[in-house]
């Protein structure tokens, strides 16, 4: 018998044919996804007008899709656990398009959020089980850059929708953007042929001819053989970390720091895509020149994030990610004044950048700040509490805009929680993170990590 450990065997492969498909399945499902999530505030001023809807309304039905995210990154976590992730992956594709799709037929606020409810239940639950599924196949040496590449997949979709909401909306309504939602449902018989299933649920399974037949593709020099035993590395089998893990060895108060600025930071990113629409429309814009500020929104935080990316290997993180929240703070004041449309187009970019470019990396910095085996732990409940921010965002923002406020203070109330942010980021103690404690290991020569050591 021939054990074969199909994680080394996925970490140690050359890049080939077989993941540049992978990668393009879920890249394209993350623009589906992206474009699901932002085609709500591309319409929101179209929507407003036509359900008769106040601006506090309207926010709380752009949360549903928020709240339906929540709910199913958790329920399509468990349903990949049970059928497998592929499949998982496919009924969170039918959930979000065939329920945006659903929205464009609604006439009044409660359906159109119960729509848009059930379409994040496949928003939310594609992202986790995408991700996963490009870490597990991704060779380790350009994993990092895949799952990158990737995730740049919502600011495409972003820009698609802007790009599509310029024309459609004029044309056919607010209607004919969230139809255009629907088409992704048909891939789904090319996804479930073209998309290899989850390793540890075939082993689990004991499928082992289709993890022969996938072993070969991701390795070609290997030669699949009657008596291969398929297995997973006992870190693949470890359970997830107890949340107590996050406030041991003195990262109790830094751990409550990280969850701010991830709080905070979704604040900012589902603020500006909920509202930058309704509220540069409500500054005297066209229609057309509100949405071209989303695609430029959406393009600065495919920059911010290459960039910030860029940056913080090369830097110490913490501090690249305390000048991307500053910038936040300062570019998103800015765009409540009155200054050229060229400066303001920059501004917008600076936005995008600062804000969801900024919250790719503080999850990178999430992942470098906790050991391994609390690594996941540390991700989710982050995410977590962050989840709440953009939940609140819509609502909060909503209100504001209800007050008829200037302009200026709609943007400052949106730029307060990136000041927050930079403060939460600089009170980490850095010197905590298992970056850092590695590092002295390593020049020390110390066996055991003093990572629990008192603060």
């Amino acid at each position: 018998m021939r054990p074969i450990d199909v994680h080394k065997l996925a970490d140690e492969a050359r890049f080939n044919r077989f993941h540049g498909q992978i990668l393009f399945w879920c890249a394209l499902i993350i623009i589906f996804d992206g474009y699901d999530l932002a085609v709500a505030g591309i319409a929101l001023p179209s929507i407003m007008k036509a359900m008769g809807v106040n601006a506090t309304s309207a926010g709380f039905m752009v949360s549903s899709a928020l709240f339906g995210m929540m709910f199913g990154a958790i329920v399509m976590g468990m349903v990949a656990d049970a059928i497998g992730r592929r499949g998982s992956i496919a009924i969170c594709i039918l959930l979000f398009s065939v329920f945006t799709a659903a929205a464009g037929f609604t006439h009044e606020p409660v359906t159109f959020g119960v729509t848009r409810f059930l379409a994040g239940l496949g928003i939310g639950g594609v992202m986790p089980n995408v991700v996963a599924q490009m870490t597990e196949y991704s060779p380790r040496k350009i994993r990092g850059t895949m799952v990158t590449l990737m995730f740049s997949g919502y600011s495409v979709g972003g820009m698609l929708a802007a790009l599509l909401g310029k024309g459609l909306i004029e044309s056919y309504g607010w209607q004919s953007v969230f139809l255009a939602a629907g088409l992704p449902a048909l891939l789904v018989p090319f996804v479930l042929g073209s998309m290899p299933e989850s390793m540890p649920f075939l082993i689990k399974s004991g499928r082992t001819a289709e993890l022969q037949r996938i072993a070969a593709q991701i390795e070609p020099a290997y030669q699949p053989a009657p008596g291969d035993h398929f297995a997973l590395a006992s870190a693949g089998r470890r359970n997830a970390a107890p949340i107590s893990q996050l406030f041991q060895g003195g990262r109790g108060f830094s751990t409550a720091m990280l969850w701010v600025a991830f709080f905070m930071c979704l604040f900012m990113v589902y603020a500006l895509s909920s509202w930058l629409t309704k509220l540069m429309a409500g500054a005297g814009y066209s229609l057309g020149s509100a949405l071209t500020f989303v695609l430029v929104l959406n393009f600065g935080a495919m920059l911010g994030a290459i960039g910030g990316g860029w940056l913080a290997d090369r830097f110490n993180i913490k501090y690249v990610l305390v000048g991307m929240y500053a910038l936040a703070a300062v570019s998103i004041t800015l765009l409540g004044f009155k200054v050229p449309t060229g400066a303001l187009f920059v501004l917008v970019g600076l936005a995008g950048a600062s804000t969801i470019g900024t919250q790719i990396v503080t999850y990178a910095y999430a992942g470098q700040f906790y050991p391994m085996a609390a690594r996941g732990t540390g991700i989710g409940w982050a995410s977590g509490v962050g989840r709440s921010g953009a939940i609140l965002a819509p609502i909060v923002i909503g209100m504001l805009v209800g007050m008829s406020l200037p302009l200026q203070q709609n943007f400052i109330a949106i730029a307060v929680p990136a000041v927050i942010a930079t403060v939460a980021v600089l009170l980490i103690d850095h010197r905590r993170s298992a970056t850092v404690q590695q590092a002295v290991l390593s020049a020390t020569g110390t066996p055991h990590a003093p990572q629990d050591a008192p603060a």
